[in-house]
């Protein structure tokens, strides 16, 4: 597991490194320096001596950075040129120390304005022209400088700290931004690159140690962590003396007439996760398809004419819930008037943890009254366009800060809150977030979502925490789509398949 921070709490975590650990700033600047220098050096392997790197620096302690690297290369003997931009005026203590020393051993400088980029072949960009402090949209001479090297497609752009452009906390592009092949990140990983668009600009993502402590990290807090391959670990292993309730029971309220699918892929998920017994609540229409691609489910149908609260239904759908360790509720369920009153009466009844997802979701969305059964154990599952519907808000508006809106969400409503996206954000009631490391663009595919509302649900019913199952599941869910991805390509991979490789990264662990 590691963390990321915001622009805000690195510039924190640096001051109190400098001011109570009593590392000086300039050494943890040589230190991010060489980082970079060295990653340089290796793009420049094998190429022309006379292969040249430009170093873009503004008038921060990033662009005193820029200027240090400039520095270490030149004196290793490459063809380096610094380009400075910004108001001199400006400059930190830091970067004004910098470009003294670097103007002291003669290295090339040259004041952005006045020089023309077409001058110079350079193998390498440094983008050291913003740092993680910038909080408005590039404008004017910044703009076009950005815009000109980007068009220098024949150089690799190495990014010091974070792409020049990209909002260190959301990821979002401040009117323009400068694609980067790898980010030399320093200390901690930034939200903003782990976050789209964000991560896309980033490239490769180094993360550095130049000397900050976790013991500053702990002072001033994080954003978010991420859940990493090496974390498996951590999922529940199996005791040798186990029985199939020993693992747990897993109710799924799924389908309707001619939507089996979904019921079907988050049964075969929770199953494939460890789930000891998983029993599908639908209607009659999906018993033989679901019986015969999943004889290992328990099926019970009801007619959605009989779904009214009291009376003989009601007592058959609390029998249900009570058997049940944990349940999910939703997938493929359907829009029709009927699965108002079955959300409602599963939420009122259940009071084992609960994934509710898809149709679910859209139900409480159309009838915010239900959000009035919302507890801390329930876990909500919306891609973007459901999390719009429940928020009332845009798309567009959720991504400029993924983060900030699954967080106000769960506190508001006290739930624990998985916004998926191509980077899914993990949130719960106290402010606690996790960003997935793990997935690509292949489990961009319908029934995804469903597969992972059962690997949540089978951790659940084997006894996590629901907001570990909910952080846990997520990163189990794009493990596999990783490994099936890389199995069967990205273009012939279906949500089916995602189920065989959830049991191959279990095992890898096992």
């Amino acid at each position: 597991m590691r963390y990321t921070v915001t622009g805000s709490q690195m510039k924190q975590i640096d001051q109190d490194t400098i001011e109570r650990i009593g590392i000086p700033s300039v050494v943890l600047m040589e230190r991010a320096a060489l980082a970079v220098a060295e990653a340089a050096e290796a793009f420049l392997s094998g190429q022309s001596p006379d292969a040249g790197v430009l170093i873009v620096c503004g008038t921060g302690n990033n662009g005193a950075d820029g200027i240090a690297v400039g520095r270490i290369l030149h004196g290793r003997g490459y063809r380096v040129r610094v380009l400075l931009a910004g108001n001199p005026e400006h400059a930190t203590k830091e970067h004004r120390m910098q470009q003294q020393i670097a103007e002291n051993l003669q290295v090339p400088t040259a004041c952005a304005d006045a020089f023309s980029l077409e001058q110079e072949h350079f193998a390498v960009i440094v983008d050291a022209l913003f740092g993680i402090g910038l909080g408005r949209p590039v404008e004017g001479r910044y703009r076009e400088l950005l815009e000109q090297l980007s068009g220098m497609k024949e150089a690799r752009v190495i990014a010091v700290d974070i792409p020049s452009g990209i909002h260190a906390d959301t990821g979002a592009v401040m009117g323009t931004a400068l694609r980067a092949d790898l980010t030399v990140t320093f200390g901690y990983g930034k939200s903003g690159l782990m976050l789209y668009p964000g991560k896309s600009y980033a490239g490769e993502v180094r993360i550095a140690d130049i000397g900050f402590s976790d013991i500053s990290r702990e002072r001033v807090g994080w954003d978010a962590q991420v859940l990493e391959a090496e974390d498996r670990k951590k999922l529940p292993g199996r005791l040798a003396d186990g029985n199939k309730g020993t693992f747990g029971k897993v109710l799924i309220v799924a389908g309707s007439r001619g939507m089996c699918g979904a019921a079907l892929l988050s049964a075969l998920a929770a199953y494939r996760t460890g789930a000891g017994l998983v029993k599908v609540l639908t209607v009659p229409e999906n018993r033989v398809i679901l019986q015969t691609q999943l004889p290992e489910a328990i099926v019970e149908t009801y007619e959605p004419e009989a779904v009214l609260p009291g009376g003989d239904f009601q007592e058959f759908l609390e029998r249900q819930c009570d058997w049940a360790d944990a349940i999910v509720m939703g997938p493929g369920l359907g829009r029709d008037s009927y699965v108002e009153s079955l959300v409602e009466m599963v939420l009122a009844h259940a009071y084992v943890p609960m994934v509710l997802d898809a149709d679910g979701l859209n139900a409480v969305a159309d009838h915010p009254h239900l959000t009035r059964y919302f507890t801390e154990n329930i876990i909500i599952t919306p891609h973007m366009g459901e999390m719009a519907r429940l928020t009332g808000t845009t798309v567009g508006a959720l991504k400029a800060d993924a983060l900030h809106a699954a967080r106000d969400y769960s506190s508001r409503y006290s739930v624990i809150c998985v916004m998926k996206d191509a980077a899914t954000v993990i949130a719960e009631k106290e402010g606690t977030a996790w960003i997935n490391g793990s997935g690509c663009s292949a489990m961009a595919k319908a029934g995804s979502g469903d597969v992972l509302t059962g690997v949540i649900a089978g951790l659940l019913a084997r006894g996590m925490e629901c907001t570990d199952a909910a952080a846990y599941g997520v990163l189990l869910h794009g493990l596999a789509g990783e490994a099936a991805a890389d199995a069967l390509g990205a273009d012939h991979l279906l949500a089916r398949d995602l189920t065989d490789y959830l049991a191959a990264e279990k095992e890898r662990e096992e």
